[in-house]
This record gives C-alpha cells, sequence and structure tokens, in this order.
C-alpha cells in the first residue's frame, strides 16, 4: 500500500455520519427560584432556547430535563426512544428538523441541557461552522439567563457508522477518509477552540451474537460464559496488539460502552452504561474487559482508543486502517454470516470543554 493510501481509509459510500452537540449546566435552587414552579422554569428555558436556536440557523433542537443522556443515530424516520437512563434520538440530518421539551411532570433535573442535532447534507464538511453556529448561541443565552455567569459544558460528538462487511454484500464503492482531528479541522475553518479541550478519538464495534457464532462457541448445556468470554478477549487481544493497538477494551455483559477521557472525568457504571475510561496520553494501559459470566449477551461490544501517537497531521486514517487490519483478523476465527449480519464499526470523534 502506498504511503498515500495508508494516510486514507477508505469506508462504503453507504457510510452514515452524525453530529450532535450537547450543552448543559446545574439547575440549581438560585435557578429555579427566577420562576414560579419548575413546570414554568422548562417552559420559559425552552421558548428562549428556540428563539435563539433560530436565530442562528439550528433546526433540530431538543431541551432535556431528565437527566438522561442523549444518543443519536441515523435513521430514515424521525423518533426518539426512552429508556430508565437513555434518551435515543433517530433521524435522517438531510430531512428532518424539530423543537422538542423532554420533561416529566414533577422530576426536578439536575441539569438543564440542550441537544442540538446537525442538519443538511455533508455534516462533516460543515462541522465547524455548525460549532460555530453553537457557540454563537451560548453567547447570546448567557446574558439572558436568570443567573449569571452559569458554568456550561459543551460536548461536540461526531460519528461514521458503517457495516464492516459492506463488499460480502456487494457494496463495493468506497470513499477515502484522512479523519483528520475535530480541533484541527475546526483551526483550519476558522471555529476557536479554548486551549483545555478534551479531545477523544475512538473506535466502537458490535458483533451479534447469532446462530452460527453460538454453534461455534457454545456448547449445548453452557450456564457459565466466562471461558468464552475469556477466550473471546484473548482472541481480541491478540489481533489488536499484533496492530499496535493498546488501548482496547471488551464489553459482554449487556451494558452499552461509553468511553471517556479518564484524566479528566469520575467513571462510574450505571445499569445501562459501562464506563470505559483512557488516557490518550497513557502509552501501555492495561486491556479492559467486562462480562456478565451468567448471561449470554445479544451482541459481543468492542472498544478500541486512539493515543495521542495515533494522531498525525494527515488525520486518523492510518489508525482506522490498523483497526481494520486488526478486526479482519479477529473475525476471521468467527463464523459470521458475512453476507447478512451487519457488524457496525463506528469511528467517534469528541471534543469537550467550558464555555
Amino acid at each position: 500500500m502506498s504511503v498515500s493510501r495508508q494516510k486514507k481509509v477508505y469506508l462504503p459510500t453507504a457510510t452514515r455520519k452524525n453530529q450532535y452537540i450537547t450543552i448543559g449546566f446545574p439547575l440549581t435552587d438560585e435557578y429555579l427560584n427566577a420562576y414560579s414552579d419548575l413546570e414554568n422554569c422548562y417552559d420559559e428555558f425552552s421558548k428562549l432556547v428556540y428563539q435563539l436556536a433560530e436565530k442562528q440557523e439550528l433546526y433540530n433542537v431538543h431541551v432535556v430535563t431528565t437527566d438522561k443522556l442523549p444518543m443519536v443515530r441515523f435513521h430514515n424516520e424521525a423518533y426518539c426512544l426512552n429508556s430508565e437512563e437513555q434518551l435515543r434520538f433517530f433521524y435522517n440530518p438531510a430531512h428532518h428538523e424539530a423543537n422538542s421539551l423532554h420533561s416529566v411532570a414533577g422530576f426536578r433535573a439536575r441539569k438543564l441541557r440542550i441537544v442540538f442535532l446537525a442538519t443538511g447534507k455533508d455534516l462533516r464538511s460543515h462541522s465547524a461552522e455548525f460549532h460555530s453556529h453553537v457557540q454563537k448561541f451560548i453567547a447570546e443565552l448567557k446574558p439572558l439567563l436568570p443567573v449569571k455567569d452559569v458554568p456550561i459544558k459543551v460536548r461536540d460528538h461526531q460519528h461514521l457508522s458503517y457495516d464492516f462487511f459492506a463488499k460480502s454484500k456487494g457494496l463495493k464503492e468506497t470513499y477515502g477518509y484522512k479523519l483528520r482531528a475535530v480541533d484541527s479541522r475546526y483551526h483550519r475553518r476558522h471555529c476557536e477552540l479554548p486551549d483545555d479541550v478534551s479531545t477523544l478519538n475512538y473506535v466502537t464495534i458490535n458483533i451479534p451474537v447469532e446462530r452460527r457464532i453460538k454453534k461455534q462457541l457454545l456448547a449445548n448445556d453452557t450456564t457459565d460464559f466466562s471461558s468464552l468470554y475469556k477466550n473471546l478477549c484473548d482472541k481480541f487481544f491478540k489481533a489488536t496488539s499484533s496492530k499496535q493497538l493498546n488501548r482496547v477494551a471488551v464489553v459482554a455483559n449487556g451494558k452499552l460502552p461509553l468511553v471517556r477521557n479518564s484524566k479528566y472525568e469520575q467513571l462510574t457504571s450505571t445499569n445501562e452504561f459501562q464506563m470505559i475510561g483512557f488516557d490518550p496520553h497513557t502509552e501501555s494501559p492495561e486491556p479492559i474487559c467486562h462480562w456478565d459470566a451468567n448471561k449470554l449477551v445479544d451482541a459481543f461490544r468492542f472498544v478500541i482508543v486512539a493515543g495521542k501517537s495515533d494522531e498525525t497531521d494527515e488525520g486518523y486514517g492510518r489508525f482506522m486502517n490498523q483497526v481494520e487490519d486488526a478486526l479482519r483478523l479477529f473475525t476471521n476465527e468467527l463464523d459470521i454470516d458475512k453476507e447478512h449480519a451487519d457488524v457496525i464499526l463506528r469511528f467517534h470523534q469528541h471534543i469537550s470543554y467550558k464555555a
């Protein structure tokens, strides 16, 4: 492979792109006392948000007062699903717009949170412009709040998602991505970020545990799955280490991996989320395994985090080629129906800072 090709990763043209930005601040007694009651607080705040968002051409905006974590996925139909801990948005950025308040009667949130979903086409090309609009929104919002100088946390989430076995399903066309770092892309587009911005780049892989894998890996009367999961972890870690990928995790307990920078964030797992913490500056962290020996999960979930050394001026294209090579080695040892099973790989790029 030529050097120029190594700097790019070639992904299916059917790759989905998503971007969303969340901002939030604590709902204190002082803030709440400025309103007649909780419902009035939520209503007035959401009206203000929609008004300012319209001025900044932000057309898919959600106010969340349930303390649930927003998760965003591409879908041709727009809808929102609730669980105990998650608020899952499904939408097509090219077609869907919305202004919604997500609240529960009588529930006082710890934080007031706003979710901005990117709209339009070519989201990646316009990501800096979208972020700039949110920055202008924050600048207009802050003086209008009843409490001055509230500590606002900004999180920008971007990801590309695709079926790792798209070619086996006849989808041969690809497009080359350099996958530049978010802060670098934004700087080139004159969208300035604070010096203390936290960045995190990583890949998640979901492999469904379908009939063929069960027949390959399990005896009929298995009730203790620890040996299965240990074997799975060993194979995955062997494949990733052979491609110099050292920040890796396996989750096989039914929870969703939630990846954070362990240098800046407290890590506490919940009933639905398995916290995975890595510091991109740490060169050789221990691999992470989380499994439930009493449960056969519906999907094996894997995480590969990019370190500081994986970032180049050209981007994360070379890192993603290493990820794909490792995943190819690993999946060759599993009996996966490549023509039908969807093995979804997502490349995530996150930044966060205080505004």
